[in-house]
This record gives C-alpha cells, structure tokens and sequence, in this order.
C-alpha cells in the first residue's frame, strides 16, 4: 500500500477508540519496564554515586525530584493544550481524553516540583517560599491545572466540559514561556540553566547521566499512568458499546 494512504489509515485507526484501548496493554507493559529500571538507576546513580556539589553539598540531591518534576509539568500541561485544541478542532474523542487524563497527572509534577523547591530552597535560601519570577509562574501552572480539573467536574456533558477545558488550556500556554524564561528575563533568586554542556556554567556528567535518566523515568511513569487512566476513560465513554459489554462480560466470566 502507498505510503501516502497507509499512513492517515493508520492514524484514523490509531484514533479508535477500541483500538487503542486494546494496543494500550501492549504499550504499557513495555513502558512500566522502562520505568521501573530508570527510576532503580536514575536514583541510585544521583543518591549514592554522583558526588556531593563544591557548594551545596547533598543537598543539590533533591533535584532528581525536582527537575523533572519541573519539565514535566511544562511537558504535560503542553500534551493537554495540543490534544484539547485538536479536540476543539476535529472533535477527536481521544485527543479529549487524553487531555483530561493528563491534568491530575501535571497538577502532581507541578506539586511535586513546588514542594520539593521549597524543601531546597529553605537551607539555600532560608526561607520556604519568596514571590519569585520563576516560582510565581510555576505556582500559576499549578492553578491553571486545578482550574481545568474544576472544568471537567461543572459540566456533566463530558463534550462541553473537554470544549471548555481547551479554552483555558490553549489561553494558559502563554505561561509556559515565562516560566521558562524567567529566570533570564527577570533578576529571581532562582539559579539559571546548568544541563547544558555547550554553555558555562554546566552539570557534570556524573550528575548529569543520573538526571536524565529520572527524567525518562518520570516520562515513562506519565505514559504508563496516562494509559491507565485512559482506558478507563474509554470504558466510560463506550459502556453502551458492544465491544464493552463482551470485554466486562468476558471479565466477569475469568473472575467466577
């Protein structure tokens, strides 16, 4: 088959409902693997191996948490903007539920990422908490994720509720940027990017393998929890479906 045809075949497939929920299995199965393995690695190698920072000492350590929690709740809320645009636009089922299946997801990073700067930020600052550029915008990313979880509960249409959620998510990637910048934008107590090995100053490989891999390790654990949570989704979406209704039936049947 060409190229050209197989390819929007393939997509309008992969856009099924059913057939994503059956390939989904596979998928996750592979994806829990990575995970478990680069988080075992990930954590071990920034822990125990990597040596102490010449100035912050261990407590640089918490940045295995902290910096991919950070990217991670710029990389979710980015996947939920897109996939709620081209459900406002095509009205795509999937897209809409992957959409709201990832907000509680990024609402945890974001959390995650507040909470475990502000464990850092009490030894190297001596305060818990200052209204800085960049924990000010992040602190708005969270809202942003609690006000489009607000969304999907105050419509019982799931449609409307997807359709208003993407309004406020695609408004809310003008933040993105300035949490990114901010740092180079604005004077902040917060330090500037280091990962980079083309730019002084930079990590040390030592530390730097270590934090890719927790980082893979927290996009493998999105993934894996997305699918989960949206099989689920799917179940609700197609109860009335016949595929449902023998999947449950079949369910039922094992369990007696």
């Amino acid at each position: 088959m060409n190229l050209y045809k197989a390819l929007p075949l393939w997509f309008h497939k992969l856009g099924a409902l059913k057939y994503f929920y059956e390939i989904s299995h596979v998928i996750s199965r592979w994806v829990s693997v990575i995970c478990v393995i680069c988080f075992i690695t990930g954590l071990y190698g920034g822990l125990v191996l990597a040596p102490a920072d010449y100035q912050q000492g261990d407590s640089f350590r918490i940045m295995y948490m902290h910096v991919p929690s950070a990217w991670m709740s710029l990389f979710i809320y980015m996947v939920m903007a897109i996939s709620g645009g081209i459900g406002l636009i095509w009205r795509v089922k999937l897209a809409e539920i992957v959409a709201r299946s990832s907000a509680p997801i990024g609402a945890t990073f974001t959390f995650l990422a507040l909470a475990t700067g502000a464990i850092w930020g009490k030894p190297m600052w001596g305060t818990w908490w200052v209204w800085d550029a960049r924990l000010t915008s992040e602190l708005i990313l969270l809202f942003l994720y609690l006000g489009y979880i607000a969304l999907q509960s105050a419509f019982e249409d799931r449609r409307v509720a997807a359709r208003a959620g993407a309004i406020l998510a695609l408004v809310g990637i003008v933040n993105i940027p300035i949490i990114h910048y901010s740092v180079e934008w604005w004077s902040t107590l917060h330090q500037g990017p280091t990962v980079s090995k083309l730019d002084k100053p930079s990590i040390h490989m030592s530390m730097l393998i270590p934090l890719l891999l927790m980082t893979l390790a927290c996009k493998t654990f999105y993934v894996s929890s997305l699918l989960i949570r949206i099989r689920t989704e799917i179940l609700e979406y197609e109860c009335n479906s016949s595929w449902v209704k023998h999947l449950l039936g079949n369910n039922k049947n094992v369990s007696n």
